[in-house]
């Protein structure tokens, strides 16, 4: 029986979520919260230092208690009345703006998170975290046929498709910006889990077979247990692919030549 645990962590969602958590975390945890944190350190001692000093006739009988205080007054459930002389209330005051200050920043630290994210999302600059799903890398018609073919099969097969457009260009799959040979790019679309590897040139130039070339190389050199598929433009270029260990190679020349031929011979056929 599957772990309900382990299948929540490994969830699409929560991967794309925590992917993104790390990547803000790495560009602010020195410049942010590490100063926040020690403001709120000797905020809290030296305001627990006063008001145990002036408040001990009062109603403070230890400074553990006073920093309990405090903590619990940043936090809004402070009491009011166990520092009850005036210099209670002012630092209780005080606190309690402080604490305001803190929730103000953290939300606002939240609310940029998400807004970051639905904007990352939208652009393809987020990680698909998937597993056993299929990378298109490249796109053009064949690539647009393919995603609509494998959207419309009964397996529910996910999709990721990683090319340089601007925008996502189909909506039955997850889109990832960036270069098929990039190495990062290929482990935002989880290429080290994927299924399969569809590889297919931007256009019909020698220069597109080249890229796939590259592609295939990389891929290969991440996730060499993934099938690789690759559409080819140039026949010559056939060896180069096998040499890159290609799973698949399907010649678009020869296809519609073949096509063509067995429609000539076989009406209908096509």
């Amino acid at each position: 029986m599957r772990n309900p645990l382990r299948a929540l962590v490994q969830a699409p969602v929560v991967q794309r979520v925590a992917w993104h958590v790390r990547q803000m975390r790495s560009r602010i945890e020195g410049g942010f919260f590490r100063p926040l944190l020690i403001a709120l350190a000797i905020t809290l001692l030296v305001s627990s230092a006063v008001v145990w000093f002036f408040e001990t006739d009062r109603t403070l009988v230890s400074l553990g208690q006073s920093l309990y205080w405090s903590a619990t007054t940043v936090l809004g459930q402070g009491d009011a009345a166990f520092a009850s002389g005036p210099v209670g209330w002012v630092v209780g005051w005080l606190l309690g703006l402080f604490g305001v200050g803190i929730v103000a920043t953290i939300t606002g630290v939240l609310v940029g998170f998400v807004i970051e994210y639905l904007m990352k999302e939208g652009q393809g600059m987020g990680a698909s975290g998937y597993r056993d799903h299929v990378v298109v890398c490249g796109w053009n018609p064949t690539a647009r046929e393919l995603v609509d073919e494998l959207a419309a099969d009964e397996s529910t097969t996910r999709i990721v498709v990683l090319c340089g457009e601007e925008k996502s260009p189909t909506s039955k799959a997850y889109f990832v910006h960036g270069d098929a040979t990039d190495e990062e790019d290929l482990k935002r679309a989880g290429i080290e889990y994927a299924r399969a590897a569809i590889v297919c040139p931007s256009d019909a130039s020698n220069e597109a077979d080249i890229h796939s070339i590259l592609t295939v190389l990389a891929i290969e050199t991440l996730a060499p247990q993934v099938r690789t598929v690759v559409e080819v433009n140039n026949p010559a270029n056939v060896p180069h692919f096998r040499r890159d260990n290609v799973d698949e190679l399907l010649v678009t020349s020869k296809l519609s030549s073949r096509l063509l031929a067995r429609s000539a011979l076989y009406p209908g056929i096509a």
